[in-house]
């Protein structure tokens, strides 16, 4: 059981090692390092599906992995996108809404925390997140590619989890106000 737990753990941790990795690929010059790099951070957002499915399949589900999981999925999402910003790849007051946004949430959850209140992950945060892991590899190859305008779908998705981000931060601050009465 414990070797088991080691390799939820493992799944949830390889998305935070994998960080460096996109970001040294993604600079490579030629589109087949952009490709690499792209299929690298899909390859680091399904293991957010994977371990969460095997902790919920295999019983193992933990409070380290409720509260890291998130936070794998931040480090890996924000790093990206702060690392597409100097390469002309993405729209800096983009990422900064995203980074104000994630951090009210996060000070929300730990506000709620130390009033021993559980604020679970509602669905719009849920979609953001998911938009953005789709919208991210599109930004990272950032070219047409087979006559596809992958960058402009790129940026427009990931401003649609923008709008996302927004509405799941008033249902975080909504929730927050609404438990704190009780």
């Amino acid at each position: 059981m414990r070797f088991i737990l080691n390799i939820v753990t493992g799944v949830t941790l390889s998305r935070v090692f994998l960080v460096p990795f996109i970001i040294l690929t993604m600079l490579g010059d030629s589109l087949n390092w952009k490709i690499f790099s792209a299929l690298l951070f899909v390859l680091a957002s399904l293991t957010d599906f994977l371990d969460g499915w095997l902790a919920r399949r295999m019983g193992l589900v933990s409070d380290w992995g409720k509260i890291f999981d998130p936070v794998a999925d931040k480090v890996l999402v924000t790093s990206i996108l702060v690392a597409l910003i100097p390469i002309g790849m993405i729209n800096p007051y983009l990422v900064i809404i995203l980074l104000a946004r994630d951090t009210f949430v996060g000070g929300l959850r730990s506000l709620a925390a130390a009033r021993q209140l559980i604020i679970d992950a509602k669905p719009a945060g849920k979609w953001k997140t998911a938009i953005q892991m789709i919208a991210i590899p599109a930004l990272i190859v950032g070219q047409n590619f087979e006559g596809i305008p992958v960058l402009v779908i790129g940026q427009t998705v990931l401003w649609l989890s923008v709008l996302l981000s927004l509405v799941s931060g008033i249902e975080y601050a909504y929730f927050y106000h609404k438990a704190s009465k009780k």
